[in-house]
């Protein structure tokens, strides 16, 4: 990893450290309204770190990012896209978090290997032309098992998908899209204690 792009890591950790630490998820209502103007980290380090080692294990990989935030997950699946001579596709609902993970993607470099989208998750998976060969869910989590349907059919043989956060905050929609990922045919899944807990599945 060059200099530039462990600088604006840095730059990630120092903003994690100075956020309060919340002691339940908000509504999304009340999340919304938290969030606007700033930005939180929204993936873990280790959780980061694991979605990098998966995703860069595969050959020129379509990456499909589902849920930007700040872009602090991006930055490591782009790391991984560049490695393995890849491509991410990120996908956000608000245009202030999208802008801002772009600018710190041009910051850390690895923006070239990105395209960022902004709107419904749900839309703009089927309106994408491109096959998956690696997932990772890290949005609302009443639109994972929407999601899930929407780019099932899209998946190419041998894709990984890797569903966040499956343990905190867990509940209910947890436990629904992990029924949901079990259910689909040629799916292998199991869950892993790994950051918040994560649901890794394999298509045939």
């Amino acid at each position: 990893m060059d200099p530039d792009f462990l600088a604006v890591l840095d730059a990630y950790q120092e903003r994690a450290q100075e956020e309060p630490t919340k002691g339940r998820e908000p509504r999304r209502r009340d999340k919304q309204k938290a969030t606007k103007g700033r930005h939180v980290t929204a993936a873990a380090l280790e959780t980061a770190r694991f979605i990098h080692i998966l995703a860069a294990s595969l050959h020129a990989p379509h990456i499909l990012e589902l849920g930007t935030s700040d872009g602090y997950a991006t930055l490591w699946l782009a790391q991984a896209a560049r490695a393995a001579r890849g491509r991410v596709t990120t996908m956000e609902l608000h245009d202030d978090k999208s802008a801002y993970a772009r600018e710190m993607a041009s910051r850390a470099g690895v923006a070239p290997y990105v395209d960022f989208q902004v709107g419904n998750a749900v839309a703009l998976i089927e309106d994408m032309s491109i096959k998956p060969d690696f997932v990772f869910i890290d949005l609302w989590k009443d639109l994972y098992v929407p999601c899930l349907d929407a780019f099932y059919p899209k998946l190419n043989p041998g894709a990984i998908i890797v569903a966040d956060n499956m343990i905190r905050p867990g509940g209910e929609n947890a436990w629904r899209y992990i029924r949901a990922v079990r259910a689909k045919p040629g799916m292998t899944s199991l869950s892993v204690p790994v950051g918040a807990g994560l649901e890794i599945s394999r298509y045939r």
